[in-house]
């Protein structure tokens, strides 16, 4: 393959011969659905795996590593966003979605309600339900492209019951990166009911300038009070199949809970070559993911760029954070989905917004983490394919 950060010369057909899931499972289709990097693995991670795996590090998990990851983690919230988290309040499991499970279990009252803003991620619509949780779906409110949080809504759905907000900072789909303000607001609602929240930071290292992550639990004592929050390198530094995540406790009460063994076997779901590999993004990985940021932030303005030439219609505002594309497909004359009406005539597989709940209905999720060549491809066919639709239009 090419060198780590010759992004434009990885090609679709290498891709395709690595067969990531992005690339193996739609094959002939360019890739947009997954929220995967293509560029590979910074070299201070493979390096870190193959000395685990050459020293035999492939067993069950050794507590020294798992502190020495927990250390890293808590240096590079301190040192990233100004949070001073102590390592013992970080906690390993599988993912960020354990970390929900075990939350909406032992965090929140029995039959509560999930508080969601949506659009959301996908499974924040399909796991509280795993629970026998009702969700309370609560619109974002969309200003000139720009997406708050309904605080109202928020505040009616808590008086209905609702329990737990889940809270996604950076959010994805949209890819708001919440200020200060924003979040003490949040904060305010969330305490004048009870309430808790889980807060999804795992889109925390990928911000574009001059936005700036601030962790909802660092904002005050309240919001510490009632938070779990959940993060992992594995967006990041693109580690999501190594299963490694952290859940981190900002008070006593909430580490009290997570001590007992129903909740501490949750750390049984981390792996130890994932716990490696997030130690190492953490101490090491920082220049290569600012790297990959800095061709990140490039990939989000081309798209704007491509879109406003070949697409017009399709309305985008690059993301303030994440590598994810939320793209307004109402205008283009599609009739049904449009997820299905690019995958079938124009080859590129994109994740449908109505997926991500009501609020998404007609918007299409596209993933910015590929080479600009591939971005560039995506956009053509897309724009062919609306051609030939409109040439049937016209015809009828």
């Amino acid at each position: 393959m090419s060198t780590p950060h010759d992004f434009d010369g990885i090609t679709i057909d290498r891709l395709r011969e690595i067969g990531s899931y992005k690339w193996s499972t739609v094959p002939e289709a360019i890739g947009a659905f997954v929220a995967e990097m293509d560029f590979g693995v910074a070299p201070v991670i493979g390096e870190a795996l193959v000395s685990a795996v050459h020293d035999g590090l492939t067993g069950y998990l050794p507590p020294h590593i798992a502190q020495r990851m927990a250390e890293a983690c808590a240096h590079w919230h301190r040192e990233r966003y100004g949070w001073d988290v102590a390592p013992e309040r970080i906690k390993h499991v599988g993912d960020v979605l354990t970390g929900l499970r075990v939350t909406i279990d032992h965090y929140t009252a029995p039959g509560s309600a999930i508080v969601l803003p949506t659009p959301s991620y996908m499974p924040f619509l399909k796991i509280p339900p795993l629970h026998g949780r009702e969700i309370i779906e609560v619109p974002m409110l969309l200003d000139d492209g720009r997406y708050t949080l309904d605080l109202d809504g928020i505040d009616r759905a808590f008086a209905a019951g609702g329990g737990l907000l889940i809270l996604c900072n950076p959010f994805n789909p949209v890819g708001r990166v919440f200020e200060r303000d924003e979040l003490e607001a949040v904060a305010a609602v969330v305490a004048r009911h009870g309430g808790r929240v889980f807060s999804d930071e795992i889109h925390a290292p990928l911000v574009y300038a001059p936005h700036r992550h601030v962790p909802y639990a660092s904002i005050g004592e309240v919001a510490a009070g009632h938070t779990i929050t959940a993060t992992s390198a594995s967006k990041s530094w693109n580690l999501p199949g190594l299963k490694t995540a952290q859940v981190i406790l900002s008070n006593d009460a909430d580490v009290e809970t997570w001590a007992t063994p129903a909740v501490t076997r949750a750390e049984q779901s981390a792996s130890t070559l994932g716990v490696i590999a997030n130690t190492a993004a953490y101490e090491r990985g920082g220049a290569w993911l600012d790297d990959t940021l800095g061709y990140l932030d490039g990939n989000r303005r081309l798209l704007a760029d491509l879109l406003r030439e070949h697409i017009p219609a399709m309305r985008y505002t690059p993301p303030e954070g994440t590598y994810i594309a939320w793209l307004d497909a109402r205008e283009l004359g599609i009739e049904g989905s449009p997820a299905d009406f690019f995958r079938e005539h124009a080859d590129v597989a994109l994740t449908d917004g109505a997926a991500c709940g009501e609020a998404g209905e007609g918007f299409l999720r596209f993933i910015l983490a590929t080479p600009r060549p591939v971005i560039e491809q995506a956009v053509r066919q897309m724009a062919e394919a609306l051609a030939r639709l409109d040439e049937r239009g016209r015809a009828a």
